[in-house]
């Protein structure tokens, strides 16, 4: 038995688990230590387009310090773009201009002009920036300093940080609900989700949650927020209103990411451990589909939902799986960059 060792989420940044025997290579990006897992078999890449799929996914390459810019419509990649030291959360602003990327290795905030794809500029905020969140105009940005314990809003108008909001430990995520007034930051070290005014730019409460809580996703209609708990193997299922678990789902080793269809219908799950996507039914609470992306050692990483297509970076198979949400089946497998990390869709 071996054991794999991943940066980014997870208390103190870094998680180990039992992993089954593979090539394990330790390399050191911008003086972070991090892991490429080399599974024993992976899917070769394929690139079959989903019908009516349009538009660009970016996918941040961790270790390779640069972002694949891939074609929706044909799953191929048209550009790979140097990008900062250790790029993690990726937001796309929704005219699709300009992509925001948490450079966790130099505590910046890149931002790529979508159209050039040429880094246009850089934003220092807090340590081990992680997770970035965008407001549903566009106009803010807020990013989860894991290293700071803190979250800097930045004005993307000005690009400036204008407020610096402490939160909990280890603050890895960030969700938004659809009308912008309130920011859900996913706190790993304190299994906790704090609750952020985004008018007053203070935490007004918080959301209970299980152990290293690393993601969360709230409902279109603000009334729930689903929290993956990365060491408990399971997602927390929040009533906002009423702050208390309403139900704990159990999914598969090492739940890293949750993401929500556009209507709320589903929640897709990321599973490091066996290298599955697992599909909650929001109306039961149940898992009602696995999709496998791939061997253990695959690692799915990140999500990212449209009505179109589900899309997961595969951090040890250095691809992004292009799911097909309507049969729940891998339509394409994309080969990027090394240890790709965030993932995010534009125009």
């Amino acid at each position: 038995m071996r054991f794999r060792i991943h940066t980014g989420r997870g208390l103190g940044g870094i998680a180990v688990r039992p992993e089954p025997a593979a090539a394990i290579g330790l390399l050191l990006a911008g003086g972070l230590l991090a892991a490429r897992l080399i599974p024993a078999s992976s899917p070769s890449p394929s690139a079959a387009p989903l019908a009516g799929v349009t538009g660009h996914v970016y996918v941040t390459n961790q270790l390779d310090n640069t972002v694949s810019v891939i074609d929706a419509g044909t799953n191929k990649v048209v550009a790979t773009v140097p990008a900062g030291n250790a790029p993690e959360g990726i937001a796309i602003t929704p005219d699709g201009r300009y992509a925001y990327i948490a450079d966790n290795g130099s505590a910046m905030v890149s931002v790529l002009d979508t159209r050039t794809n040429k880094i246009t500029t850089t934003v220092p905020v807090g340590h081990g920036p992680t997770g970035v969140r965008l407001s549903p105009d566009g106009t803010c940005l807020y990013v989860a300093n894991g290293g700071s314990n803190n979250i800097s809003v930045l004005d993307t108008r000005t690009n400036r940080v204008t407020a610096t909001v402490p939160v909990d430990v280890s603050p890895v995520s960030v969700a938004v609900s659809r009308d912008g007034a309130t920011a859900y930051v996913a706190n790993a070290g304190s299994h906790s989700v704090s609750v952020l005014d985004t008018r007053t730019r203070r935490v007004v409460g918080s959301l209970p949650a299980g152990r290293s809580p690393v993601s969360v996703a709230v409902t279109p209609d603000g009334e729930s927020a689903y929290v993956a708990n990365e060491t408990a193997a399971t997602v927390s299922a929040v009533g906002i209103r009423t702050r208390t678990v309403a139900v704990t789902v159990p999914v598969g080793e090492g739940p890293f990411d949750v993401a929500l269809a556009p209507d709320g219908s589903r929640a897709y799950v990321a599973e490091l451990g066996p290298g599955n996507v697992s599909v909650i039914d929001t109306r039961s609470h149940r898992v009602s589909a696995t999709v496998a992306v791939g061997p253990p050692g695959t690692d799915p990483f990140n999500l990212a939902v449209t009505s179109g297509a589900v899309y997961v970076t595969n951090q040890g198979a250095g691809t992004l799986a292009v799911i097909d949400p309507k049969n729940l089946r891998v339509a394409a497998t994309v080969a990027v960059g090394t240890s790709p990390y965030g993932v995010a869709v534009g125009p």
